[in-house]
């Protein structure tokens, strides 16, 4: 993953973030929609994400998976389990799991890459050790995104597809579960993100220094584009932590 590479390791380039987000998702996506019964992942973070050839994306470590509710269920209360940094507040306070518990923790995964942070980094002065909490007040003004991507980027990243990629991490982290997007939404956003790709050599109408002009037509470029998770709101975070 991006915040794992070694000290003389080639850090990710943009194209590469977005297809690691995208095939995790669709991964959460099999396990949440297609299994029979559905599947609870219950501990989605950048360790449990093995990548493969051309950096495919394969969820590992089933140890914390819990069948999901089924009927009219919409939870299972079970012993809170989970990852510092990675848990759903709501799941952690409560012990009621579903499948927006995943979206969220899905979510912190997405920030990492777009950032190059770890989920919690006590390296970092305190304020900004837990990354939610210090994403949390930036997700509010689009003009701070540029401050949020990660350095080793050096400007190379489509300044639109940062826009949505921040915002589709921002949905997935509301405090409210039932505002966060289902994980087919989240795999819809995210494919067409990862299809949308960046040319550094031809970075007229994609990179971080058109920002001037995409800032001024964003409105504009929002309704003339589909985008397939629509922002509904830049919203609110809250703290996770790990609790066996």
């Amino acid at each position: 993953m991006a915040t794992d590479l070694p000290p003389d390791g080639k850090p990710l380039d943009w194209n590469t973030r977005m297809e690691i987000s995208a095939s995790a998702a669709r991964g959460l996506e099999y396990l949440h929609l297609k299994m029979k019964p559905p599947i609870i992942y219950r501990d989605v973070k950048c360790s449990n994400i093995l990548l493969g050839e051309q950096y495919h994306a394969k969820l590992s470590d089933f140890g914390l998976a819990k069948v999901g509710p089924s009927g009219d269920e919409t939870h299972v209360s079970t012993r809170v389990m989970g990852t510092y940094g990675y848990c759903a507040p709501d799941y952690a306070m409560t012990g009621q799991l579903n499948f927006k518990s995943d979206i969220f923790s899905f979510g912190v995964v997405l920030l990492e890459l777009i950032t190059g942070r770890k989920a919690i980094d006590n390296t970092r002065e305190k304020k900004e050790q837990n990354l939610v909490e210090w994403a949390r007040p930036m997700f509010k003004d689009r003009r701070n995104f540029s401050r949020m991507v990660d350095p080793n980027l050096q400007g190379q990243y489509p300044m639109r597809g940062l826009f949505q990629a921040i915002a589709i991490a921002a949905m997935c982290l509301q405090e409210q579960a039932s505002m966060r997007p289902t994980i087919d939404e989240v795999v819809q956003a995210l494919n067409y993100l990862s299809s949308q790709k960046y040319d550094p050599h031809n970075p007229v109408h994609h990179s971080r220094r058109a920002s001037a002009s995409s800032g001024a037509n964003g409105d504009n470029d929002r309704g003339n584009e589909k985008r397939p998770c629509e922002d509904k709101s830049t919203g609110e975070t809250d703290r996770e932590e790990r609790l066996e």
